[in-house]
């Protein structure tokens, strides 16, 4: 069995940001395989189904994004899988609007709900797979946390959209081919885009 977990913030006014990408990767994953993440367990909002010929449960903590390490370690514990099971899809402000990047470990890059869960798990060991929302201008940490809690422009919403599609695209290919040959496919470089 694997964990698919995306990360984000629960409610409507969070819906549509970028901080939200994670939400989105496990919904446009649900929706293929026609089910719905409605079941509430382990402080998050999942569903249980067949993804390329594996047992996975999709999943969308139901605590903020700084917390969001006590719903993956309810998961965890749930379901009696090993963090080498977890799959966490995370938005990265660090990588240029529209990349993605699949790692197998390593830090939390200054991502509050990876650092959650590195430390929820006490191990960084786990999959993760980042979308780039990278404004354009950086002028501080405060403008910063603004920037991905504020829902995003329609232009920024059908870049979102397509990166979405790829990031669903590259967790299929972890579960059918392994972390390595989906970080060969997927790991390039984009074009930077304006998405101020």
């Amino acid at each position: 069995m694997r964990l698919v977990v995306g990360l984000g913030n629960p409610g409507p006014e969070y819906q549509l940001t970028p901080h939200n990408l994670g939400f989105w990767v496990v919904e446009r994953l649900a929706e293929q395989v026609s089910v719905k993440l409605t079941r509430r367990a382990a402080r998050a909002l999942l569903a249980r189904t067949q993804l390329e010929g594996t047992e996975v449960v999709l999943a969308k903590p139901q605590t903020f994004m700084n917390a969001s390490g006590l719903a993956v370690q309810a998961l965890v514990e749930r379901f009696k899988v090993t963090p080498a099971a977890l799959i966490v899809i995370a938005d990265d402000v660090a990588l240029p609007w529209g990349m993605l990047r699949i790692r197998e470990q390593g830090s939390a890059g200054g991502h509050k709900g990876l650092e959650s869960i590195i430390e929820a798990l006490g191990t960084n060991a786990f999959v993760r797979v980042r979308l780039g929302i990278q404004p354009c201008r950086r002028s501080g940490e405060a403008d910063l946390a603004d920037y991905v809690l504020t829902p995003m422009r329609r232009a920024q919403q059908e870049q979102a959209a397509a990166m979405v599609a790829q990031a669903a695209e590259a967790v299929r290919l972890i579960l059918r081919e392994g972390s390595k040959r989906a970080m060969a496919c997927f790991n390039r470089r984009v074009p930077v885009r304006d998405s101020a």
